[in-house]
């Protein structure tokens, strides 16, 4: 049943959405990962992001694609949680800082021990609109014990404008999503934040909506 919720909702609603109302500009489709376990650790300027990052992918895999958020937001009340989990089968994370790290990440593993493809923000939160905010060390201690699992960088631009922080009403703008190469599996978590941090600058200069901001 949540299975085909997720089919329906992405078939029917987001995808027709993405392709008409969106000017969507993907380069790099290909590296998307087609199975798991693998991270896809994006930049996050939107509530659109998610959404769109999950169109990309063909209706018959989105079962394994498994965004991680947070818990605080996203299961605020009955029906936001069971849209959460049902429609997008979010990975719910506490935020709180009181969790203790076996704790925190331990649906994270279960899924990427059954081959998902989690979607991961590593900023944190939505920062302000087409800047990429302060990358946080915790998909580092998520996957240090996982050799197996590559890290995919991606970077949205746009997205903030099209639907900004605090607003319910879609603007129609173009937007670009750039999917980079699997990162080089890093020794620290220091290493992984500026191995993202590289990767999402150089991944904005092939932005076709940044240039012409510019």
């Amino acid at each position: 049943m949540q299975r085909l919720a997720k089919v329906l909702f992405f078939g029917l609603l987001v995808k027709p959405l993405v392709l008409i109302v969106l000017g969507l500009n993907v380069r790099g489709r290909e590296r998307l990962p087609s199975h798991g376990p693998a991270v896809i650790a994006a930049n996050h300027n939107s509530h659109l992001d998610v959404l769109v990052l999950m169109s990309l992918f063909p209706l018959s895999q989105l079962h394994r694609v498994r965004p991680v958020a947070a818990a605080d937001y996203f299961l605020r009340n009955p029906f936001i949680s069971w849209f959460s989990r049902t429609c997008i089968s979010i990975i719910p994370i506490d935020r709180s800082g009181h969790a203790e790290q076996d704790t925190l990440f331990s649906d994270c593993q279960q899924a990427l021990d059954q081959n998902a493809i989690l979607i991961i923000f590593p900023e944190g939160s939505r920062g302000d609109p087409e800047k990429i905010g302060k990358i946080r060390k915790g998909i580092f201690y998520l996957l240090k014990e996982r050799l197996d699992t590559p890290i995919v960088p991606v970077v949205m631009h746009g997205l903030g404008r099209a639907l900004p922080r605090g607003e319910a009403l879609l603007v129609p703008f173009n937007c670009d999503v750039v999917v980079g190469e699997p990162l080089p599996r890093p020794e620290s978590a220091a290493q992984l934040t500026r191995q993202l941090g590289e990767a999402f600058t150089a991944q904005l200069e092939q932005c076709v909506t940044r240039q012409e901001a510019d």
